[in-house]
């Protein structure tokens, strides 16, 4: 049987309330379950110790009966300190749209137009110098 640790979601409609739950992984999100082992309510403050509440022991025992955590489940256990961070990869995270890649294009091309436009005039005069001393003698 395929473990899972999981949140199920309980409350009203706009007032979520998730059980942090063992369960196996064919059943349903709010279907049947072994095992609650905590409770998660987003509406409350970040820094609230009511936000969330897991029975560490029963997660280690899941855990090491080979049971797999969702993605937020695994955070949470992360900034309990349950289990060691791990890396993620999102690679298009920080890839910015077609629109913007065009505009930064477009931004690099002027200030690349604009900074040979400041420096030929100043390199024109300093020409014109070398060859005025250069007449003289």
């Amino acid at each position: 049987m395929a473990m899972k640790i999981r949140l199920a979601r309980g409350g009203s409609k706009k007032r979520p309330f998730y059980r942090i739950v063992a369960a196996d992984s064919r059943m349903p999100r709010d279907g049947r379950f072994i095992e609650k082992l905590g409770t998660y309510n987003p509406l409350l403050p970040k820094d609230s110790e009511e936000r969330v509440k897991m029975n560490v022991e029963r997660v280690q025992y899941w855990l090491g009966e080979g049971a797999q955590t969702t993605d937020r489940v695994a955070r949470m256990l992360e900034a309990a300190g349950v289990v060691a961070k791990t890396e993620r990869n999102n690679p298009k995270k920080g890839e910015p749209g077609k629109k913007a890649k065009a505009r930064a294009d477009e931004k690099t091309a002027k200030a690349a137009a604009a900074a040979e436009a400041a420096a030929a005039p100043a390199e024109a005069p300093a020409e014109d110098a070398v060859e005025e001393t250069a007449a003289e003698e």
